[in-house]
């Protein structure tokens, strides 16, 4: 549960996220310990990883298994089954060139709790499906866009609920360029999957399967909540055929962006997997301690991991994992890692090199990576079927973050 003691850092955690740095953890390069990651491509045996085919019929599974197990915890193995309702359809949206569906989601029973609202604008000139930039938003669909016809929902904040301004996130969506672009952009709000506060899983779907009591040290914890409720929009997207589920891109910022990375290692219908600023527990190696720690996060966050993941507060270097594995699990996917220079709090460096980390696996199959050594420098986008820049700015995503998602997705998706 979620104490009072933690509320301070709580709130410390948004504010200073957003500058880039809190007082009192580790902003010195200088000052990173030494470690050693551990090996993708060593079995737990201890045996050498020489082939995709090795990878992919078991070192991949031993890794997923690993990170199941110690870091986000065991999604169930079945998925009732989906039932969909348009609510609300225009051939007119954003000016004219998209057309706005809004749909209901219902797992298990039509009519009936749990369900989540599905947004999407698509091009209304597409002569056939569209590929597809997915991704869950913070505070309610209509905060992704200014339209006024978007249905307007209140946001989980802490254990309040409140409303947030109609498109106060639409910076972060830029549905209109992608649109534009040949795509559509569909969005969800985390919280109707889980509402992000510590209540022991009495909250959002978690009340819908069965916890053991006590909770089990791997049960999943929210990040793994959110990304299963992703895979069930993928299971929405595989029966509408004006949207081409086969060319499917999942994007997340912050802490939806460990929630993409994490869902895109369980599922593999994600084709491309982009992470924004996604830090630890995301894209950021552990091991550095730079920035946000394994310890800060577990303490601040609890609900986020499985608990098992608290074993490695301050104790980092026993992880069996890092998150250069996570990426790993992507392969051979394209993945794209982003990150901000004013976010030093999700370790930016850190990022980049779990993406050098994760090379070996790609170069498996016959793949390259980020084909440099180093971090490049700020608005530099750099990398083949690993995508990466670091961006000027703060802890956020933003039209030149979208510009570059769009040209990669593009290029691995062969859309001219």
């Amino acid at each position: 549960m979620l104490t009072a003691a933690f509320i301070p850092l709580l709130v410390a955690g948004i504010a200073g996220s957003a500058a880039g740095q809190i007082s009192g953890f580790n902003y010195d390069e200088s000052k990173v310990p030494d470690y050693k990651l551990p090996d993708p491509l060593v079995f737990n045996s201890g045996k050498a990883v020489t082939s995709a085919k090795q990878w992919t019929s078991k070192r991949r599974g031993e890794v997923l298994e690993l990170f199941r197990k110690e870091v986000y915890g065991r999604q169930p193995k079945d998925a009732p089954r989906l039932y969909s309702e348009e609510l609300e359809r225009s051939e007119n949206a954003l000016g004219g060139i998209a057309i706005r569906r809004q749909i209901r989601l219902y797992l298990g029973r039509r009519g009936e709790q749990p369900y989540m609202d599905l947004l999407v604008y698509q091009p209304n000139d597409a002569e056939k499906a569209v590929p597809v930039f997915m991704g869950p938003n913070f505070r309610g669909n209509h905060t992704t866009d200014h339209d006024p016809a978007i249905h307007a929902k209140e946001y989980h904040k802490g254990q309040s609920v409140v409303m947030e301004k109609r498109g106060e996130k639409a910076h972060r969506w830029q549905a209109e360029l992608i649109v534009k672009s040949g795509f559509a952009v569909a969005t969800v709000y985390y919280g109707d999957i889980d509402p992000d506060f510590d209540d022991n899983w009495k909250n959002g779907w978690h009340k819908y399967f069965p916890m053991d009591d006590p909770v089990k040290p791997d049960a999943w914890g929210s990040i793994a909540t959110w990304a299963w409720g992703l895979s069930r929009v993928v299971d929405y997207l595989e029966i509408d055929d004006t949207l081409d589920h086969d060319k499917v891109a999942l994007i997340g910022h912050s802490r939806l962006g460990k929630t993409a990375l994490w869902a895109g290692a369980e599922d593999e219908r994600f084709k491309i997997v982009i992470s924004n600023n996604s830090g630890c527990g995301g894209a950021a190696l552990s091991r550095r301690r730079f920035g946000e720690t394994v310890e800060r996060i577990n303490q601040v966050f609890p609900h986020w991991f499985c608990d098992n993941f608290n074993k490695y507060n301050g104790n980092e270097d026993e992880l069996p994992v890092d998150q250069h594995m996570l990426i790993s699990l992507i392969a051979p996917r394209p993945v794209y890692i982003a990150s901000a220079t004013g976010d030093e709090w999700a370790d930016p460096n850190g990022e980049f090199k779990s993406g050098k980390g994760a090379e070996s696996v790609y170069a498996l199959f016959g793949l390259k990576g980020l084909g440099v050594e180093s971090q490049p420098k700020p608005n530099t986008p750099i990398g083949d079927a690993i995508g990466y820049h670091l961006r000027e700015g703060p802890h956020d995503v933003m039209k030149f973050d979208w510009i570059q998602y769009i040209q990669f997705a593009k290029r691995h998706f062969e859309i001219k």
